[in-house]
Order: C-alpha cells, then sequence, then structure tokens
C-alpha cells in the first residue's frame, strides 16, 4: 500500500503547525502577556487574566513542536537529491537574512534584536552540516568537521535551536536509511533539550507516512511564508489586538 503523504504536503502540515506556535510567541506571549515588556497591551490585564492566556499558549506551542522535525527532513531530503548544493545553500541564506527583522519584530516587537536569530539560519548550518558529510566515509575528517564547526556556529549566532537544531539534522542525515533509529534518538536529543518537546514524537509518525515524492509545490512560496507569516502577526499584534483584547 503506498504511504500518503507526499513531500508537499509534510510541508503544508509543518507550515501550519508553525502557524500555530507563532500565533502563542508572538501574539499571546508577547502582545497579550508582555513577555519582553514591549507590548502596546502592557498593564491592561490582570493576573488572573494572564494566567488564562499562559494555559492557552502552552496548547499552541505544543502542537507547534511538530514542526521542527518536519522541516528537518525535508532539508535533508533536499540535500540529498539537489542538483547545486551551493544554490540551495544561497536560498537558505538569503532568506535567512531576509527573515531577520520580520523575526525580531514578531518575537520582541524590536526592529533589531541581537540575542536570537531566526531558524532559517539554523537550517542553513544544519544544511552546511550536511554539504560537509557528504562523502565522510571516503574522508573521515568530515565527520567532526561537520558536526561541530555549524553547531558551534549556531550556538554562537544564537539561532533558534541553536547547535541542538543542527545535530538533528545531522543525525536525521546520518541515519536517513534507518527511520525508526533516528525517530528515536532524535526524540530523545530534542526532549533533552527541553522537555515540551515530547510532540516532536509525532512528526516522525507523520514523517514515516511519507512516501518519497515531492509532490506539486509552489517554488518559493514556502520560503516567503516565514518571513510574511511574521510580519503579519506582528502588525496583528501591534496594531489590532490592542482593540480587542
Amino acid at each position: 500500500m503506498k504511504k500518503p503523504l507526499t513531500g508537499s504536503a509534510l510541508k503544508w502540515i509543518a507550515i501550519l503547525t508553525m502557524l500555530i506556535d507563532h500565533v502563542g510567541a508572538c501574539l499571546i506571549e508577547v502582545f497579550v502577556m508582555n513577555a519582553h515588556g514591549t507590548s502596546p497591551l502592557a498593564g491592561r490585564l490582570t493576573g488572573e487574566q494572564i494566567m488564562a492566556w499562559y494555559d492557552f499558549d502552552i496548547y499552541l506551542r505544543l502542537i507547534g513542536r511538530v514542526s521542527f522535525p518536519i522541516f528537518c527532513f525535508l532539508l535533508v531530503e533536499g540535500a540529498v537529491h539537489t542538483r547545486d548544493m551551493g544554490k540551495y545553500m544561497l536560498r537558505l541564506t538569503l532568506f535567512a537574512l531576509l527573515s531577520e527583522v520580520p523575526f525580531d519584530l514578531a518575537f520582541h516587537n524590536m526592529l533589531f534584536f541581537t540575542g536570537g536569530q531566526n531558524v532559517f539560519l539554523t537550517l542553513a548550518m544544519g544544511l552546511l552540516a550536511v554539504w560537509i558529510l557528504k562523502g565522510w566515509r571516503q574522508q573521515v575528517w568530515r565527520l567532526p568537521l561537520g558536526l561541530l564547526l555549524p553547531a558551534f556556529a549556531a550556538q554562537l549566532l544564537l539561532t533558534d535551536y541553536g547547535a541542538v537544531g543542527v545535530l538533528v539534522i545531522v543525525l536525521m542525515y546520518l541515519l536517513r536509511e534507518r527511520p525508526w533509529l533516528r525517530a528515536v534518538v532524535c526524540v530523545f536529543v530534542l526532549v533533552a533539550f527541553n522537555s515540551l518537546e515530547w510532540p516532536t514524537a509525532f512528526s516522525f509518525l507523520l514523517i514515516a507516512l511519507y512516501n518519497g515524492e515531492r509532490g506539486r509545490q509552489p517554488k518559493y512560496f514556502f520560503y516567503g511564508f516565514y518571513p510574511g507569516h511574521l510580519l503579519m502577526l506582528w502588525a496583528v499584534g501591534r496594531f489590532l489586538l490592542v482593540n480587542f483584547v
């Protein structure tokens, strides 16, 4: 029996769960709960109201945990099958740069925030690791370099998920022919990083339904959606939410 999910279907699931996650991380945490002290709603909610929003936020963030492993898996699939790794790397890096201001606005309500960088940069560092690791069985020096250099760079740059995110991508690449071991190891690493990452187990159940087909995909929509939806969430929080909460 043919498995039901194409790469495109997996990507839509990842995008939807990411959007749900960011509704919590941006709209609720930044603009309702005033997590960074920059919300125009500051002082308008009671402690009891904030706790009620907090409970809702937890559910949204748990749903959102599903997205990251799927994006990592699709990145590895793309890296294995791409004809031009350089162009793939350039595209990810370009969108990482384009996404940084929207990321800072959405998650901190600030035009520039140096304390954290967006997940595109994590994916770019993960892709760099895979690029280095290709052919490591013939050149063993590639293994420690591919593991350590991009992970160190991600941690130094304070990217989303940091070195752990790069490690997950590396594990997905090295264990891509052993799917169940890949799932167990990656979930263990993510939960060790943050106990709230336990819903990532569902990511790997979805990945197990992948049929190996790319599916129909708008060429740049998935890249553009990331900065686009962050700007949209920031605008809703900054200019609309203040009138309804």
